[in-house]
């Protein structure tokens, strides 16, 4: 007598990649719907939205399970799934520098920095101006103590001119600038500072005026929530003014989140600002957290151009004694001429 092979162990297993495939997928698909739909979404929503550009890893590990499951259907739910968040990865409807071809510019380099309460490592900072070539540096929750040992460290030399009000409680801002700064005014209604300045640049082009807003909102934290929505909808509102225009600094926002790509759908015109980390395709290059808990890095420091300036150069450097990164790039300003 002939006896058959026994199928029950290989059933369990060809039956597993089909639940892994579901356990894999259920939360990229709850999240996705989070962050097709722009609701006003609560703090703890608003929260795991910032991660968004991770879930590329479990989407594509569910398409290798419904792979392996051999389930057609799950293997096209899987596949669209993925599709989508490849899409929100390198989106195709980012806003795009659009500079007048032929016109002349004034060259920027622009870094930003939040210090966390003024304990990022001053030398380095410096270092940075200096090897980049930066004229720009602002600088979120600055201190006195930071701006002696920026100047200790020779920063006034790179930067001479500087529009700075320190504090204790991370409020604090700073800018510095090789080109000459004047003071506009404050973003009104927000706790911590956003001032804005008007850097006015002569090269060999001519004259270029450009607009700054040193932004630093309130984090979507608890009931601070509303807050953080009405700072970014003051950046919004600013965006769409005449000129040209830069915000740069900490926005406690990622592009997955809508209040943020509605600062972007703001600028002149009706034409969308240029969040500059997502047009260089550097979605997956965390600003946050550098130091402390240990979460995906997520991009929450920004700089945002009006579409008439052209970027290029677009960099992340770690600094010691912050949570935050430095971003710095290199803008092309029109000039009159």
């Amino acid at each position: 007598m002939t006896i058959p092979a026994p199928v029950r162990p290989q059933r369990r297993r060809s039956a597993a990649w089909p639940v892994l495939t579901v356990l894999a997928s259920s939360p990229v698909a709850v999240l996705s719907a989070f962050r097709a739909l722009p609701a006003e979404w609560p703090t703890a929503v608003v929260q795991l939205l910032s991660f968004t550009p991770w879930l590329v890893i479990p989407a594509g590990a569910s398409v290798l399970f419904a792979l392996l499951g051999r389930r057609r259907w799950l293997l096209w739910l899987t596949g669209a799934l993925a599709a989508v968040q490849l899409f929100w990865l390198f989106p195709l409807d980012h806003g795009r520098s659009v500079p007048d071809a032929g016109a002349p510019t004034v060259e920027l380099t622009a870094m930003t920095i939040n210090s966390e309460f003024g304990q990022a490592d001053a030398a380095e900072i410096v270092r940075l101006v200096r090897e980049e070539g930066v004229g720009l540096l602002t600088i979120q929750e600055h201190s006195q103590a930071l701006g002696d040992r920026l100047a200790a460290e020779g920063l006034s030399t790179l930067l001479p001119n500087r529009i700075s009000n320190p504090t204790d409680d991370g409020a604090g801002s700073a800018t510095y600038s090789a080109h000459r700064l004047d003071a506009v005014g404050v973003l009104p209604g927000t706790p911590f500072q956003m001032p804005i300045v008007r850097l006015t640049m002569d090269g060999p082009a001519g004259r270029a005026v450009l607009e700054v807003a040193n932004v630093h909102a309130l984090p979507p934290v608890d009931v601070r929530v509303d807050q953080w929505r009405s700072d970014l909808a003051a950046l919004g509102a600013l965006a769409a003014s005449p000129g040209n225009r830069l915000l740069i600094g900490d926005f406690n926002a990622t592009y997955d989140h809508a209040e943020f790509r509605a600062v972007l759908d703001g600028g002149e015109d009706a034409r969308k600002m240029v969040d500059v980390g997502t047009a260089a395709g550097m979605r997956l290059v965390p600003t946050w957290p550098m130091e402390g808990p240990r979460l995906p890095g997520i991009t929450i420091d920004h700089l945002v151009t009006s579409p008439g300036i052209a970027v290029s150069g677009y960099e992340v450097h770690r600094v010691s004694g912050t949570d935050h990164a430095a971003v710095v790039a290199t803008l092309r300003v029109p000039a009159a001429g």
